[in-house]
């Protein structure tokens, strides 16, 4: 099964307080924007935050890079594709971001670890229950491609 057919969107206006003087983006916010569309794909897969500390897991991330292309300027219209790359031993998402125009400004990764809250440590494997549940949505993506 390929994970990468699971993906979600976030879109938004770049707002003023997200801009430096030039009006474009700071860097720094590119993880926020990424933050967005993980939680839409999350949430998708139905293992959101709240599901995860309710199920005895935090799953913190281990990892981040970005790739500018072309900058994003204030005002204009966001889109970024959160697609899953990895859950089995890890959660590791790509992002896409496009603008208004639908090319593509930014590229990245985030890389997130199971943590047993209870236990108080690491796992270096995704929770049973999280990979049947992506793995039921992979089914069902299939079937629904046939």
């Amino acid at each position: 099964m390929d994970p990468h057919s699971l993906s979600a969107e976030a879109e938004f206006t770049v707002e003023f307080y997200d801009v430096d003087s030039m009006e474009i983006v700071w860097h720094g916010n590119y993880v926020k924007y990424m933050e967005k569309a993980r939680c839409a794909l999350l949430n998708k897969i139905g293992y959101g935050y709240r599901a995860m500390k309710e199920s005895g897991y935090a799953f913190p991330v281990t990892g981040v890079s970005l790739k500018f292309i072309r900058p994003l300027r204030f005002g204009e219209s966001v889109r970024v594709r959160a697609v899953l790359d990895e859950y089995e031993n890890r959660i590791r998402i790509k992002y896409e971001f496009y603008n208004a125009e639908g090319a593509v400004t930014t590229r990245g990764t985030s890389t997130q670890m199971a943590f047993h809250i209870e236990k108080n440590e690491s796992s270096f494997e995704c929770p049973a229950f999280f990979i049947e549940r992506v793995e039921n949505m992979l089914r069902e993506t299939e079937r629904d491609a046939d």
